[in-house]
């Protein structure tokens, strides 16, 4: 694996390498084999993050969320903004490097795997050009939160698998939108970049302010505009994301209510479980039961009713 940089790591960003023996054991099963990370993270606000490589020896794919950056290839700059991405290849030596005035918010992954090449093929970028406007889309952030979790396993095999073939989902999500990438007008609505913004920030609180902010309207048209698109306010939207987030945690993990709480951005698991049961209609706990049969479907759909 390219040596990925050592940027020192800020709370609430994330650098996972996987360790030896599991790339070993991705790089020999059948069900990975074809495509595996090697390292994935999440830098948040990046200030001072830089790297070059002279030798690059496998591939690597950047999605910047926020801030700004660029990458450095052939003596010629490339800009990189939110919604863009790069991919750069194996063998392209490259340098980037966060904005000093406007730090990107970044994922990364690096990754190998006998079909590797062909995956990257299969984008269809233009050759010495590793940067595709590729705008702010919500489900490709929840695809990369989710490779993520891998780091949460215990290094069971099974979750390194699962983090491989979610790989294959991004990297086939990446070339599906592609035809879709079109050029928004600068006074249009940008849902998806509010709803990425919601994503790359559910673990936190997110005030209204800084979602306006980021489609340059003020807190008033904000709302009103949010509510006009979706029929519902951006605040029901974003505890909605933070309770689906809670249920999958839920139902992958064994963590204390007042974990998951905390991982969805609620310091106090009380006011939490308020919340969730007025979203799920039953309590954390009774969702947590529904997976052991100690408490029944039935009752779920007639206390939610």
């Amino acid at each position: 694996m390219s040596t990925p940089s050592n940027w020192p790591l800020p709370p609430q960003s994330i650098r996972f390498i996987m360790p030896h023996k599991i790339i070993r054991k991705l790089a020999q099963n059948k069900l990975s084999k074809d495509l595996y990370p090697l390292g994935a993270g999440y830098y948040k606000e990046a200030e001072g993050h830089r790297m070059e490589r002279l030798e690059h020896d496998d591939h690597l794919v950047i999605y910047c969320l926020e801030g700004k950056g660029k990458i450095r290839i052939n003596q010629k700059n490339f800009a990189m903004n939110s919604g863009d991405l790069a991919v750069l290849p194996r063998g392209l030596a490259h340098q980037y490097a966060s904005s000093p005035n406007f730090p990107w918010t970044i994922y990364w992954c690096h990754f190998e795997g006998d079909l590797s090449d062909e995956f990257v093929d299969h984008l269809q970028l233009p050759k010495q050009k590793p940067v595709l406007h590729l705008g702010l889309h919500s489900s490709l952030v929840s695809e990369f939160d989710a490779l993520l979790e891998a780091r949460r396993s215990s290094y069971h095999l099974n979750a390194f698998i699962n983090a491989a073939n979610q790989l294959r989902q991004i990297l086939t999500h990446i070339a599906l939108l592609q035809p879709l990438v079109r050029s928004q007008d600068a006074d249009s609505f940008n849902l998806e970049k509010i709803h990425s913004l919601m994503q790359a920030r559910i673990h936190e609180q997110l005030d209204i302010d800084t979602m306006a902010a980021s489609v340059n309207l003020s807190k008033f048209h904000f709302i009103k505009k949010y509510k006009d698109v979706t029929g519902t306010t951006p605040v029901n939207h974003f505890i909605q994301l933070k309770i689906e987030r809670a249920c999958h945690l839920l139902d992958i993990s064994t963590r204390t209510i007042a974990e998951v709480a905390f991982m969805v951005g609620y310091e106090d698991a009380y006011y939490f479980s308020r919340i969730f049961k007025k979203v799920m209609g039953i309590s954390p706990t009774q969702y947590r039961k529904l997976q052991v049969g100690a408490w029944s479907y039935k009752s779920f759909k007639n206390d939610s009713a």
